[in-house]
C-alpha cells in the first residue's frame, strides 16, 4: 500500500498542470447557483475524454451530471463529490489584493468553489491509472454540488437515487488548511422556503382602502419572526431577503415574496423553526387579508462524518503535509488579510490542524447540503488550503487567491489527499466494514434521515438565470483559454505577487 500510494503522489504531481488549468477556467466562469452550464459541459468533456460514461441532467438539475468509470468486476463503488456554483456580486481579478473587480457587479467565486472538481478529477486520474495497472477492481463516480449556495441540489440527488450503492462519498471543500473530521461538526442543517403572499391591488393615493397589500403580509411576517426570534434556541440562525416586494410605489403590491433560511442544529429543531415561520407566515396573511404560498426552495441535513475514514484521510494528511508556502505567496496573503481587516494577519498555514474528537456542543453556524449525503452513505468531507486564512466568507476577497498559486498548490496537496484516500478504500475490506458499522450502529443508530423536500418538490431551476444572462456575454469575454495562456493570471496580465498598485492609480505621474 505504500508503494501503491507513493505511486498516485507521482501520478498527481504528474497531472498538476490539468489541475490548474481545471481551476482556472472555472473560475472565469463565474456561473451561480443552478446556472453552471459552461462548468458541466467543461468538467464532462474532460471526463467524457477519458473514457468516464456522463449521465447528464441528474435529479432534475440541468447543470447536474454524474460521471463514472469501472475497472474489472464488482468492487467497491467511491463517489468523489465537491461544489460549483460561485458568490453572487464577488467577482473580482485574481491576485489583485484590493477591490477591482473584472466585470463590474457580476457573481464571482467569492468562495471558491471553482477549485474543487480540479482536485477529484485529477486525484480519480491517478487512481484510475493505478486501478488498470494492478488490476484494482471497483468504480469511480464524480459529480457536482449544484446550487450549494442556495443548498438546494444534494437533497434532490439524493432523493432521486444518485447515491445507491456507492460505499463512500469522499467530499472536497477549498479551505485554508489541509483537514478533515468525524461526527457531528461545527454548523447548523436549514430549510429554505419562500413565502409568497396575493392581496389585492389599488391606486396606492386614490383609493388605498380598496387594496390588500402583499407587501404588508411580508413587513408583518418579518416583524413576528423577529419578535419570536429571541424566544428560540440560542443555536438557531435564521435571515431572510424580500424577494418580491412589489412593482411600484403608486400601486398596492398584489405580490410579495420572502425568502427564508430557518438554520438549526438538529432535524426536529429544524422542523419546529420551519413550523413556527409557517404559523407566523398564516397570520400575517390573516392580518392583512391575502393568502400565502410556500415553497421549498432547498435543504441540509445536519452534517455527520464517518470516524474510520476520517481517520484513514488523515492518516494520509500528515504523509502529504501542508504545501511549501514562498516568501511571496506569504506576503501576498498577509496583504489580502490587511486589507480585508482580518482578525489575525499571519499569513498562509504552516502547521496542520490535528483531527479532533467532535465538540460535545457543537458550535453553530454555516450549514452544506452534503449533510444529506452524509446520512445515506459513509461521508467525509476534506478540505484543502487553496485559500487565506480569517477572511469574512462568502466576499469578493474570498476570490482574490483563488486562481493564484495558492489555489493551485493546495489543489494538488487536496489530490494526493483524495486519492490516496480513495486507494485505502478500495483496497481495504476491513475499512469499508469499519465505516459501514459506524453508520449503521453508531451514527444511524437512534437518528435516521429526515428528508425535508417532499415528492413533489422541484428543483428552483430559474433562479439566477436572469442574472447570468445580463452578465454572461461580457464574463464571456474573459474566459481562460489554456492553449494560449499558461495560467489565467497570465491571460489577465496580472503579475504574482502584485503588492502594490501601479504609481498612476495611486494618482501619480
Amino acid at each position: 500500500m505504500s508503494a501503491l500510494k507513493s505511486q498516485s503522489v507521482v501520478e498527481v504531481e504528474a497531472r498538476a498542470k490539468l489541475a490548474q488549468e481545471i481551476n482556472d477556467s472555472l473560475f472565469s466562469f463565474s456561473e451561480l447557483a443552478f446556472q453552471e452550464f459552461e462548468t458541466a459541459k467543461y468538467l464532462t468533456g474532460i471526463l467524457e475524454s477519458v473514457g468516464f460514461a456522463i449521465q447528464r441532467d441528474v435529479a432534475g438539475l440541468p447543470s447536474g451530471w454524474v460521471a463514472s468509470w469501472t475497472n474489472g468486476t464488482g468492487g467497491p463503488v467511491i463517489a468523489l463529490g465537491s461544489d460549483i456554483d460561485g458568490i453572487p456580486k464577488s467577482n473580482q481579478k485574481p491576485g489583485i489584493p484590493w477591490r477591482e473587480p473584472l466585470v463590474a457587479g457580476a457573481p464571482g467565486h467569492g468562495e471558491g468553489h471553482n477549485s474543487g472538481q480540479a482536485v477529484n478529477i485529477v486525484a480519480a486520474l491517478a487512481v484510475r491509472d493505478l486501478m488498470k495497472r494492478h488490476k484494482i477492481a471497483g468504480t469511480l463516480v464524480l459529480w457536482p454540488g449544484v446550487a450549494e449556495e442556495l443548498v438546494a441540489g444534494k437533497a434532490f440527488m439524493v432523493r432521486e437515487g444518485v447515491f445507491e450503492g456507492v460505499d463512500a462519498v469522499l467530499f472536497t471543500h477549498v479551505g485554508n488548511n489541509l483537514e478533515t473530521a468525524w461526527g457531528q461538526p461545527m454548523g447548523t442543517g436549514l430549510v429554505s422556503v419562500e413565502y409568497t403572499f396575493n392581496g389585492e391591488s389599488a391606486h396606492a393615493a386614490g383609493s388605498p382602502w380598496r387594496g390588500r397589500s402583499a407587501l404588508d403580509a411580508v413587513e408583518l411576517m418579518n416583524m413576528g419572526w423577529n419578535m419570536r426570534r429571541e424566544h428560540l434556541r440560542p443555536e438557531q440562525r435564521s435571515h431572510y431577503v424580500i424577494s418580491d416586494g412589489g412593482d411600484q410605489p403608486n400601486v398596492v403590491p398584489s405580490v410579495a415574496s420572502v425568502w427564508y433560511f430557518f438554520r438549526e442544529q438538529g432535524f426536529t429543531e429544524i422542523q419546529n423553526s420551519f413550523d413556527i415561520g409557517n404559523v407566523i407566515s398564516e397570520a400575517a396573511a390573516q392580518m392583512t387579508g391575502t393568502t400565502v404560498t410556500r415553497r421549498i426552495i432547498g435543504t441540509a441535513a445536519p452534517r455527520h462524518f464517518n470516524r474510520p475514514i476520517a481517520e484513514a484521510a488523515y492518516a494520509n494528511i500528515k504523509k502529504v503535509g501542508l504545501p511549501k508556502w514562498t516568501a511571496d505567496e506569504q506576503a501576498f496573503a498577509k496583504l489580502v488579510q490587511k486589507n480585508a481587516q482580518a482578525p489575525k494577519q499571519d499569513g498562509l498555514a504552516v502547521e496542520l490542524k490535528k483531527l479532533e474528537p467532535p465538540l460535545a456542543e457543537p458550535k453553530s453556524g454555516g450549514s452544506d447540503d452534503i449533510g444529506d449525503v452524509s446520512w445515506t452513505v459513509p461521508t467525509i468531507t476534506i478540505r484543502y488550503p487553496s485559500n487565506i486564512p480569517d477572511l469574512p466568507g462568502h466576499n469578493w476577497t474570498d476570490a482574490i487567491a483563488m486562481a493564484t498559486p495558492i489555489a493551485h498548490k493546495g489543489v494538488v496537496s487536496g489530490a494526493k489527499v483524495v486519492a490516496m484516500t480513495t486507494l485505502d478504500i478500495l483496497t481495504d475490506a476491513k475499512l469499508r466494514q469499519s465505516a459501514r458499522d459506524y453508520f449503521t450502529n453508531i451514527q444511524t443508530k437512534t437518528q435516521k434521515y429526515v428528508p425535508m423536500i417532499g415528492a413533489d418538490d422541484k428543483p428552483a431551476i430559474e433562479l439566477n438565470a436572469d442574472i447570468m444572462a445580463r452578465y454572461k456575454p461580457e464574463l464571456s469575454k474573459h474566459y481562460y483559454d489554456p492553449a494560449k495562456y499558461p495560467t489565467y493570471l497570465d491571460q489577465l496580465g496580472i503579475q504574482f505577487p502584485t503588492l502594490e498598485k501601479p504609481m498612476e492609480d495611486r494618482g501619480g505621474k
